[in-house]
């Protein structure tokens, strides 16, 4: 018996380990985009424009690194939202405020490539069970998409 447990231990150990979960949450989507990591920044920056969605917030892990003298891939996270969907949002409930601005994480691939990640807005509203919520974020669904395709295409 001992033999048969330190024998499945063994392979247990022995089985490749991941670091992490990717995609934690359900609805994450990721693109791998092929376009250079800069350039895509400003594709996505213009999409968002031209969906009529406010860029309502840039965090920039790359400047912050390089403010102290450290050199990281390109890492940004862009907020964006609207505040007619914040009105209808807080109409619908007050709680999921707390979900705006929604996310776009780029991160720069080893080949200088950009990867695009973010989640359905779908799934991030889906949590509250509200229906005017739920018809609110399929519209934004919609929105990410067209901007989504618009700065990969």
């Amino acid at each position: 018996m001992r033999l048969l447990l330190l024998s499945f231990l063994i392979a247990v150990l022995a089985l490749p380990v991941r670091a992490e979960n990717p995609t934690p949450y359900s609805g994450t989507q990721v693109i791998e985009t092929g376009q250079p990591f800069d350039v895509f920044v400003k594709k996505l920056t213009a999409s968002i424009a031209a969906n009529k969605m406010g860029l309502v917030g840039n965090a920039c892990a790359t400047c912050g690194a390089r403010n102290i003298g450290v050199t990281i891939p390109g890492n940004r996270v862009m907020m964006i939202f609207n505040p007619h969907f914040a009105v209808r949002m807080l109409k619908a409930s007050e709680a999921s405020g707390i979900e705006a601005p929604l996310r776009l994480y780029i991160t720069e691939q080893p080949n200088g490539k950009a990867r695009l990640t973010y989640r359905l807005p779908s799934h991030v509203f889906g949590v509250y069970k509200v229906p005017a919520l739920d018809k609110m974020a399929k519209e934004l669904d919609e929105i990410f998409a067209r901007i989504v395709s618009q700065a990969t295409g």
